[in-house]
């Protein structure tokens, strides 16, 4: 019999712990390019965050890391609705397969893709929603672009470390630009 009390906040470090864990092993993230569809069921608009980085401004997918004992499909919801707010109503697929699993390295490397923090392994999905998103935490605004519009040189150049190319494969994912 297990007498030991319940974690009260399972799967969080310490800033100090995570700097330390993040130095040994790779983290854990899902990331989600929220769209909106057309009746056809295909992509009309991307929803895109825009952030402040360092006093940079970025562009940025919903992103966050995943809980210890935390399911693929419970840490897409939370970080949808902690950086959506709880009324985007996001429709989660069918299978938690992603379309890509990206690769961040702390120093540029052939993944292409940086985060100078960590080595971190990201699942990428694309999640439809559907209800009101009022972006919450580090955001500053969401936009919602056309996927034409979110491909162009000028919005592809606010992403920092090669995540314009993670737009470019979601994208091509749906389907769009065939």
């Amino acid at each position: 019999m297990n007498l030991r009390t319940p974690d009260q906040n399972p799967g969080w470090m310490s800033e100090d712990t995570l700097f330390d864990v993040r130095q040994l092993v790779p983290i854990v993230y899902v990331e989600a390019l929220p769209v909106r569809l057309d009746p056809l069921g295909c992509v009309s608009e991307v929803g895109l965050l825009f952030t402040a980085d360092g006093g940079e401004m970025t562009r940025a997918f919903v992103s966050g890391r995943v809980r210890h004992r935390e399911t693929i499909r419970a840490a897409l919801l939370r970080n949808l609705e902690k950086d959506l707010g709880p009324l985007a109503m996001p429709q989660l697929p069918a299978s938690t397969a992603p379309y890509a699993v990206a690769e961040y390295f702390p120093a540029p490397s052939q993944s292409g893709l940086t985060d100078e923090r960590q080595h971190a392994v990201a699942l990428e999905y694309v999640v439809p929603v559907q209800g009101t998103c009022t972006p919450r935490q580090d955001a500053l605004e969401l936009s919602w672009l056309t996927p034409d519009e979110a491909l162009t040189e000028s919005v592809l150049a606010e992403f920092t470390g090669g995540r314009g190319e993670l737009l470019r494969q979601a994208l091509a994912h749906v389907g769009w630009g065939r």
